[in-house]
Formats: C-alpha cells, structure tokens, sequence
C-alpha cells in the first residue's frame, strides 16, 4: 500500500524491508509497528468530493507530515483522524482494530490529541487553566466534588496539576502560567495550545500548522519542541505544515495530497524528488 519505501530498513533485513512490528529509518531512529491506518478514506460533502480513496499509515513514534496545496484536504484528514468527521467511504484502524465512528472527546479518550488551524483558546483565562483543560479525559470526581474540592476531587486535582507544570517546565512557559492568554504574542499562544495538548499525555499528537504565522525564531523554538517531545516521550505526531523546510527536517515520512487525492508518499528526500510532488506543490526540486 505504501508508495516510497525504499530508505527504510530494518536491524536485520536489507533497505526497503518494512515489518509491522517496526524499523528503523535510513538516519537510524527507531519508528514502532503500525499504530492506525487509513483504507481506502472518501469524505464528501454533498456533491463536492474532499478526499478520494487515500491510504497511508501511521507508525509508532514516527513524526509523519501530511502536505500539500491549500484546499488538498489535510485538514479534512486531521478532522476524520480527531472524529470531528466521518468519513463517507474506507476505514480507519486504530492499535489493530478497526475504530468505529466516534466523537471528539471520545477519540481523545483514546490518547489522541491535537492542536488547531486556528488557534483555539480560553483568553480570559490564564496560561495555566487553559493547560488544566487538557486534562479534562482524566478526571473522574464528579461536579459537586470538584466544586468542594474534597477527598477524591482533590487528590485528582493535585495530580492532575503536577503533570500540568511539568508540561510548563518542558516548555519554558514557567513566567507566563499566571498570565491571561489574551494578553500574550501570537507565538506564545501556540505554544500554549501545545502545552494543553500535551497535557493530555496522548500517545498520538495531530498538529495543524504549529507554525503558521511565527517568525524564523518562533519557528526554531517550535520545531524543537516537536522534537522534544517526539524523543522524550515517544509521541507518535502527525504534522500539518506548509514551511517545507520544517517538513523535510522533522519529518520521517511524508504524505502529499492534492485536490483530495494522494499523489506521493515516502520518506522526505523521495518525497522531494517525486515529479507529480514538484509539479503540484513544490514547484522546483530541491
């Protein structure tokens, strides 16, 4: 199913192997079996056709980019992977099984976790509640005991507060927890989106353009970060983005979509130099 996977090997085999149980890549970090996959994924709304028939997996603990032009349908990807759609034809199968159609906070539930096109904030609220929302799918005291803040909800509530400010100390965000998110520069809110999705401690962290917007040093920031996280806590990420030099750096394989169909699929070096990628996106080879 796969189309480019010629610069992945494993311990024992010779390049281009490629086992469920995992590999290693040809720069040698070491990716997991396959954690989802996409079959045969179809959206439509309506008369007008989003996606037509892609599948791709997503293996664990690889840093896996979906690009391509504006209106390619990677954002209608991330939404069907998140449960804010469903998609019309295929199936997606998720750790072996195959995952039915779902809600949001159920997919959440699940372990994955994501950040936004647009970012999506409490403003009036400070850096760290809006963190403490991302750990709303391990909360378990009911309403009336969180009120009181008593036995059980307060013991929930310091654990979940602990792992909060770690997420804040591993994002060097500890002089602005107090401060209202309203009040901070667009970069420093996409870091706290981050924080409240790492909150969540997912296993599968769905980034929509972390970096839209950001200057080369908000960028730099950023893409460490990812990368971080990706290596301390062996996140599995699956990354939106149109910088394509963050997309070749950080990526391990790299999905490209165009008008809804799937046009290239490989490791970022293939990726680059696939013609029907130049011709449709990139423009010239690199």
């Amino acid at each position: 199913m796969m189309d480019g996977t010629t610069s992945i090997y494993r311990n024992d085999e010779k390049e281009g192997a490629v086992s469920d149980t995992g590999y290693i890549t040809a720069d040698g970090r070491q990716i997991g079996g396959t954690l989802m996959e996409l079959r045969n994924i179809t959206l439509k709304f309506g008369g007008v056709v989003a996606i037509k028939d892609i599948s791709f997996d997503i293996r664990e603990g690889e840093i896996r980019a979906i690009i391509g032009p504006n209106g390619a349908g990677k954002s209608s990807m991330l939404n069907i992977i998140s449960g804010f759609y469903t998609p019309s034809e295929g199936a997606l199968w998720y750790k072996g099984a195959e995952r039915p159609p779902m809600k949001p906070y159920e997919v959440a539930r699940m372990g994955i976790a994501r950040t936004f096109q647009n970012i999506a904030l409490f403003e009036g609220m400070s850096v760290l509640d809006n963190i403490m929302t991302g750990r709303l799918t391990h909360m378990k005291a009911g309403i009336a005991r969180q009120a009181l803040w008593w036995g059980k909800a307060r013991d929930e509530e310091i654990a979940n507060r602990e792992v909060v400010e770690k997420v804040i100390d591993f994002l060097e965000i500890q002089a602005i927890r107090k401060t209202p998110v309203g009040r901070l520069p667009y970069g420093l809110k996409k870091r706290v989106e981050l924080a409240r999705a790492l909150a969540a401690e997912p296993s599968m962290l769905l980034l929509d353009e972390p970096m839209a917007g950001m200057n080369v040093e908000e960028k730099e920031d950023m893409s460490r970060f990812i990368l971080d996280v990706n290596d301390e806590f062996g996140t599995t990420i699956v990354l939106i983005e149109h910088d394509m030099g963050v997309v070749m750096d950080l990526s391990d394989r790299v999905v490209v979509m165009d008008y809804g169909k799937k046009i290239g699929d490989g490791a970022p070096d293939e990726v680059r130099a696939n013609q029907a990628v130049i011709d449709a996106y990139l423009g010239v080879a690199h």
